[in-house]
């Protein structure tokens, strides 16, 4: 009798579990806009690397440059350093970081010198060539060149809410510093505000 009335409750829970389990995923073009949250998201990122790097080149650093570096490469050499999140949230800033050398690289109007980890696994891929490599295909030391300009900043947020409304106000700040003489050359920002209604 035990065995008659579990049967139906097994199937039943059964039921319900291959019902509930389910998830759909849809595949999108990574160009869409997809603003869920609310939140800081990949457009954010791409739009405000692309804002921040056009006006950086309209800067009179740039003008400058050309004139006062005599042997240097005709462009400057610029690394992108440290973006820090101020925000609330999580934001990964080594994407930013990406899309702002992306955006720079794309321009031609200046050269990028890696940075950071990509800086260390150049480094340790020469180290090796200079053991396990041939003499005559095996990169030099001291040929690294140096940066004129680094570039640095921060993100910023203050998160307002009432009720059902919330408002997002992020603020970028950047700015290039002269590698040389420590000077400020630019600074720049940008605000992005959001309302999202919950």
């Amino acid at each position: 009798m035990t065995s008659k009335l579990l049967l139906p409750v097994l199937f039943v829970v059964l039921a319900l579990a291959a019902g509930c389990g389910g998830r759909e995923v849809t595949r999108t073009d990574p160009d869409t806009v997809t603003d869920l949250s609310g939140y800081w998201n990949e457009t954010d990122a791409g739009m405000v690397a692309d804002s921040m790097v056009a006006q950086c080149l309209k800067g009179e650093w740039l003008t400058s440059f050309a004139s006062s570096r005599g042997e240097r490469p005709d462009r400057p050499v610029v690394v992108v350093g440290g973006i820090y999140n101020k925000t609330s949230e999580h934001i990964d800033t080594d994407l930013f970081m990406n899309e702002i050398e992306r955006s720079l690289l794309e321009s031609g109007k200046v050269l990028i010198a890696a940075g950071g980890t990509s800086r260390m696994e150049a480094r340790s891929e020469r180290e090796e060539q200079s053991i396990f490599a041939a003499s005559e295909t095996a990169a030099e030391f001291g040929r690294e060149v140096g940066a004129d300009f680094v570039m640095t900043g921060r993100i910023g947020s203050i998160v307002d809410q009432e009720g059902d409304t919330r408002s997002i106000y992020y603020q970028v700040n950047l700015e290039l510093v002269d590698v040389e003489t420590a000077l400020k050359t630019w600074m720049g920002g940008i605000e992005i505000k959001k309302i999202i209604d919950l």
